[in-house]
């Protein structure tokens, strides 16, 4: 069995202290925290007392996002991963969250990747000094400039940093994207939520449409977490949604424990 993680996404009205605490009585290994929620990261707590919050708990911090439109790289770029990344040492965490620029610029071939790399470049050394991994994740929007993994893949081969860099694999944005290949030897972390909605088309799917996975999933949860099980990936398995409808829940740690319980039902039998 994958270890289960929980995004700060998934109870987005929690405080950090509830989000730690659902995420211990889910049996998770760690947590991702964001910077993008309306109240302050870590709710103003400072970020090394609130690593200790999480490891008392027995939760790891395995990731800290994010560094938004990374692959629009600019001194003030820099000087806004730094700012993250010192956080993320203070805190305990193990990679910091690379989201690319998501609005239809930037989009041209040849453009594309070569920003990526003017990025990617750049971050290394910093990833370097600080002992960070930089989780670049694709979004398969169509106004994504950085919506294939093979381009991701391409760019941290070529500049000798397999493993400062992984990817995440998220089943939204790979199922957007129109599959593809999974690279389970370059990815770090998984994220997970469902589309169950029968009367949308996949270029109408959007964040708000992401929730729990049941039965009624769309978007190959199940299949993918599977394949990227068999290809060798380890690492942690995420829920991510933000359908309003999940961040209202009465009850949000028996919810997500009942979609994580069948998606790892689903598996194994999967498996047998």
């Amino acid at each position: 069995m994958l270890p289960k993680a929980l995004n700060h996404m998934t109870v987005a009205r929690m405080t950090y202290a509830q989000f730690v605490g659902t995420a211990a009585a889910l049996g998770c290994v760690g947590i991702e925290v964001r910077n993008d929620l309306p109240q302050p990261l870590f709710d103003g707590m400072d970020p090394v007392a609130a690593g200790h919050l999480a490891r008392d708990k027995g939760l790891r911090i395995v990731a800290l996002a994010e560094v938004k439109r990374f692959n629009d790289w600019s001194d003030a770029k820099a000087a806004e991963a730094l700012d993250l990344m010192k956080i993320a040492v203070a805190c305990g965490a193990e990679a910091v969250s690379l989201i690319p620029r998501n609005d239809n610029l930037g989009m041209g071939n040849g453009e594309r990747q070569a920003n990526l790399r003017v990025a990617l470049k750049a971050l290394k050394p910093m990833l370097e000094d600080h002992g960070l991994v930089g989780l670049v994740e694709p979004l398969g929007f169509e106004i994504c400039a950085l919506r294939f993994k093979s381009e991701a893949v391409e760019a941290i081969e070529a500049l000798g940093a397999t493993g400062r860099f992984k990817l995440v694999h998220d089943t939204f944005h790979h199922h957007l994207a129109h599959g593809g290949p999974f690279y389970p030897e370059h990815t770090g972390m998984v994220h997970i939520s469902g589309v169950n909605d029968p009367n949308i088309s996949v270029s109408e799917m959007g964040d708000k449409h992401r929730v729990l996975v049941d039965g009624a999933d769309r978007l190959g949860n199940v299949a993918q977490i599977a394949a990227l099980q068999a290809g060798g990936y380890t690492g942690p398995v995420s829920f991510e949604t933000f359908a309003p409808e999940v961040h209202t829940l009465a009850d949000p740690v028996r919810a997500i424990a009942t979609s994580f319980e069948f998606i790892w039902s689903e598996l194994a039998a999967k498996a047998a």
